[in-house]
This record gives C-alpha cells, sequence and structure tokens, in this order.
C-alpha cells in the first residue's frame, strides 16, 4: 500500500512545526503525534519545508542545527512518514486555507501536535489557539505542548545556538537531548596531523550551519554502527598558518580513508580554546594531551548515558 492510500484509508496524526535540531521541546510535540498515531492507528506525519520559514518572511535565516538530510532521517528513525511540503505555496495559504487544503485533503488529518508558539498561514496569521479552534467542527484533536524547561531555561533553538556559538555544548546538548552533531563531506588537508603522527579528517562547515565557537572539544564519530572518541578542533588552526575555517578531528583507534565520505562528529564537550603555538613540536605535545583529555571526558559521557 502506498503512502498516499495508507493516508487516505488511516488518516494521519499531524506534528506541526520546522523542528530544527529536534531538541526536548521538539521531542514532546512529536511523541505526542506518534502516541496518538499509535493509539488510533493513524499515519504518523511530519511536513517537512523545503525552506526555511524566516528566510521567506524575513530574508533571515539563523543557522541550522542540523543538515536537512539529517532531520529527514531522523524522523524517519522516529517513526515518521515525512510530507515534502513547499512552504512558498503554503504560506499564500490563510490560516482557513492551509488546514483545508494541506491538513484535511492532502494528509485527511485526524489528531495534530504542535507547539504553544506554532504559527502558520498567510503573514503567520494562524497560531496554536487559531488551529485548535478550526478544526474543532471536524472533530481533530489539537494538542497544544507548552513549553518544556529545562533547569529554568527554555529549550528552544535559539538558546542552543547562543550555547553552541558560546562553547556550552554540555549544556546545549542536555537542551537537544542528543549530542549537537554534523557530518560534512571529508574533503583533503595538508596532511601536518599525519606528519605529526596524529592524522585528521577535515571538513567544512555548509554556509548556513552552525559554527561552534572555535577551540578544541572532545568529540565522537560515528562509522557505520560504530563510535570512536576523538578530539576535534574548530577554526583556523593559526599554528599552520592556515585562515580557512574548519572542523578537523582526530579519531582515536581508527586508522583508514575517509575522503569523500560523510562522517558524523559528534561533539562532547569544550576542552580549550584554539592557540598558536611557537612550533609543531609543542602543537604536538599538546595534542597528546587534549587527546588524553578528550578520552577521559568520552568515557565519562558514555557511562553515564
Amino acid at each position: 500500500m502506498s503512502v498516499e492510500e495508507k493516508i487516505k484509508s488511516r488518516g494521519t496524526a499531524v506534528a506541526l512545526g520546522y523542528f530544527d535540531g529536534i531538541h526536548k521541546g521538539h521531542r514532546a510535540v512529536l511523541r505526542k503525534a506518534l502516541s496518538c498515531a499509535e493509539e488510533k492507528d493513524l499515519v504518523p506525519t511530519v511536513l517537512l519545508f523545503d525552506v526555511h520559514p524566516r528566510k521567506l518572511v524575513s530574508g533571515e535565516v539563523p543557522p541550522m542545527l542540523m543538515s536537512e538530510e539529517k532531520k529527514r532521517e531522523k524522523l524517519i528513525e522516529m517513526g515518521f512518514t515525512v510530507i515534502p511540503f513547499d512552504f512558498r505555496r503554503g504560506m499564500s495559504y490563510t490560516p482557513e486555507e492551509f488546514i483545508e487544503r494541506v491538513l484535511v485533503e492532502r494528509l485527511n488529518v485526524k489528531a495534530v501536535s504542535c507547539g504553544y508558539d506554532y504559527r502558520f498561514g498567510k503573514g503567520g496569521k494562524g497560531n496554536a489557539e487559531t488551529l485548535a479552534e478550526l478544526l474543532a467542527p471536524s472533530g481533530v484533536d489539537v494538542f497544544i505542548r507548552d513549553a518544556v524547561l529545562s533547569d529554568g531555561d527554555a529549550v528552544s533553538s535559539t538558546k542552543i545556538r547562543q550555547l553552541i556559538t558560546e562553547g556550552n555544548i554540555t549544556r546545549a546538548n542536555e537542551l537537544l537531548g542528543d549530542f549537537f552533531s554534523y557530518d560534512p563531506v571529508v574533503t583533503h588537508g595538508d596532511g601536518v596531523g599525519h606528519t605529526l603522527g596524529f592524522p585528521t579528517i577535515n571538513q567544512f562547515f555548509p554556509e548556513d550551519f552552525i559554527v561552534p565557537r572555535f577551540g578544541v572539544y572532545a568529540s565522537r564519530v560515528r562509522l557505520g554502527d560504530k563510535y570512536y572518541p576523538a578530539v576535534t578542533n574548530v577554526g583556523v588552526r593559526p599554528t599552520v598558518a592556515d585562515d580557512s575555517m574548519r572542523s578537523e578531528t582526530c579519531i582515536i583507534g581508527f586508522s583508514g580513508d575517509l575522503y569523500g565520505k560523510r562522517v558524523e562528529v559528534s561533539l562532547l564537550s569544550y576542552i580549550r580554546q584554539e592557540i598558536k603555538f611557537p612550533d609543531l613540536e609543542t602543537l604536538k605535545n599538546q595534542v597528546e594531551k587534549d587527546k588524553a583529555t578528550a578520552l577521559k571526558i568520552y568515557s565519562e559521557v558514555m557511562k553515564n548515558g
């Protein structure tokens, strides 16, 4: 049975939102849609926008916490059917048109889950309360999730971006409910790490992706189904006189060719700021210390889940 046939015959439980980073607040909205779907035998569904809403509304897009490809993979892994959505067309709809054309006609909606700050329709005129009001006559259940708090902080993508740019990765990961990760293609570097005895992988952040505070991090690398401890430097590598900003990661306990492959690097904890050393020997000695620190952090983080 095709996706369209399942939707037509069973109806959907739709999670509404942009879900950048899929943080703890997003997960609460998503889990509600999943539980409704299981309870009522509906198809758990997410609309995946083709463009960030703020790009069309204000022209200013906040840096992404997760690639669209990774977001799609995560949502499917959670159990969702992902439906591509043309946001340019969607933003031309009135709230009533969005509900009728998208939720009712296209998705055969039976239940909706969204956050308290969800907005939709032309000019963002529709909000969570509007959604509940307009769907009430159809008997569609609408669940509105209040802000999720973590140690007094409202969990939000904005707050997580702030923490990442400050280098507070530990706290950012707490709000995410997962590790902050990225997976650009591995490219060729200048071979300095290999010369010094610690081969590294070089990755460049996409233009629209958030860049963590420059410095050295304890990290984790995923290769297939296996994880490795690692130490990652984010910055311009001042000791080797290279001003191209990148992520450079030394994978501890691994040797192999990863060029041209997408490799997931997760940052666990900030170790120190990026420093220009007087010579490569001093850099090498510091990297050995960083590796020892990263191994200790990795062991503690993995042990504590």
